[in-house]
């Protein structure tokens, strides 16, 4: 089996193993550095809103948005990297 979130020294015998090992790990790293950032920010916006300053919470509504998407760009890689490797179920 392949490392998920650092480089492997043992990969299958595919075209551009490397390259689909990067892949998942860029993928995995980018999922689990917006999901921290993304909870982080709803936290800011919703459960300590009497806490925060309005100009905090713009920027946490902001970053909500932003790392949602960079989420879903991560799981789109990732599921490239395992679709290299002979994944069909994500």
């Amino acid at each position: 089996m392949y490392k998920q979130f650092y480089v492997s020294k043992s990969l299958p015998n595919i075209d551009n193993a490397v390259n689909y090992q990067k892949c998942l790990i860029i993928g995995n790293w980018l999922m689990l550095v917006s999901i921290f950032v993304v909870t982080l920010s709803i936290c800011v916006n919703f459960a300590f809103e009497a806490r925060f300053e309005i100009s905090s919470q713009i920027v946490a509504h902001i970053a909500t948005i932003i790392f949602a998407a960079i989420l879903k760009i991560g799981y789109v890689v990732r599921c490239i990297g395992l679709h290299g490797f002979g994944k069909k179920d994500f």
